[in-house]
């Protein structure tokens, strides 16, 4: 056996001076990626011999993993910039309902070559349904609008507005295992679970009784303000506050928002006639949206310690 090959198998990693096991690679959950995992543990090892090849490695590896995670957001992005620059206006189909079309056949193709598990794809079906019923209501109170016409819609909502929401929780989904999520001082599941319940409702009742979402920021604040998220890039364990994790990942889809409604997917009071900027506001409403989709996954996947994981 080559230095090389010894090196990948005895390699353990440390938090804090403890030594962490190293666990199956995430990405042997996809049956076409896992022929690579050998020969991209031989490539890293020898990019591990020098301090700044094995930062830039990791920092690669990293944009990768991110990237990998993004898989159907990513897609349901260009389906929409795609159709914004290049679906005729004209066509027998219209856009929205190619939009659903295409949705569908992308869930079908992910599956049929297993870049994504039935788990995976249980997720997106479960933020499909409820994020439908929250575009319904938004419609009809006018919140914003989907200014074109389509057949494939249900109360003025286009079916394939579902498969936006549930690329949120695919990705949370992907994240997770692709970076070995670990954590420390994570609340209990049915606190985190109704919190999103009155998160979720908020959404609705704010129409007609009181926003609460001011209360809804300090309550997660108290749950979540020690609770630390252990991910794996590549080597070392890395950490950051959970909190800032659902901040960022709440931009993102804020800056998604922004490029959906440019191509006039659907539009914002505000919007209607010229493109202006989604509020920042908003940036609020997507961080609350982000806790639901977390905990939906966290009860599918189970958040563990990261003392557990030595055991």
């Amino acid at each position: 056996m080559s230095n090389i090959e010894t090196d990948v198998r005895s390699s353990v990693t440390t938090i804090r001076a403890r030594p962490i096991i190293r666990t199956k690679s995430g990405v042997a959950l996809w049956p076409p990626l896992r022929r690579f995992i050998t020969a991209e543990r031989l490539l890293g090892a020898r990019m591990g011999r020098n301090p700044y090849t094995s930062f830039l490695y990791e920092f690669v590896r990293f944009g990768m993993k991110q990237a990998w995670a993004c898989l159907f957001g990513g897609i349901m992005v260009a389906l929409l910039i795609f159709t914004y620059l290049f679906y005729p206006q004209n066509a027998a189909l219209a856009r929205y309902d190619f939009l659903v079309i295409a949705s569908i056949v992308v869930q079908i193709a992910l599956l049929y070559f297993r870049l994504e598990t039935p788990t995976e794809a249980g997720v997106i079906f479960i933020y499909h349904i409820t994020g439908t019923i929250m575009e319904i209501f938004k419609v009809s109170v006018g919140s914003w609008i989907y200014p074109e016409p389509s057949l494939l819609r249900v109360a003025g909502v286009p079916l394939f507005t579902g498969f936006m929401y549930a690329a949120i929780g695919s990705y949370i989904f992907r994240c997770w295992r692709l970076f070995e999520f670990r954590f420390t001082y994570h609340p209990p599941l049915w606190a985190l679970a109704a919190l999103s319940v009155a998160i979720y409702a908020n959404f609705f009742v704010h129409h007609y009784i009181f926003d609460f979402r001011y209360i809804l920021f300090a309550i997660t604040g108290l749950l979540l303000w020690r609770t630390q998220v252990y991910y794996r890039p590549w080597k070392h364990w890395r950490s950051m506050p959970l909190i800032l994790g659902f901040f960022l990942v709440a931009l993102f889809i804020w800056l998604a928002e922004n490029i959906g409604t440019f191509a006039k997917v659907w539009l914002y009071p505000h919007q209607v006639n010229t493109w202006q900027f989604v509020a920042f506001p908003k940036l609020g409403s997507w961080f609350l949206l982000v806790i639901i989709s977390y905990m939906l996954v966290a009860i599918i996947n189970r958040p563990v310690s990261i003392d557990e994981s030595k055991r």
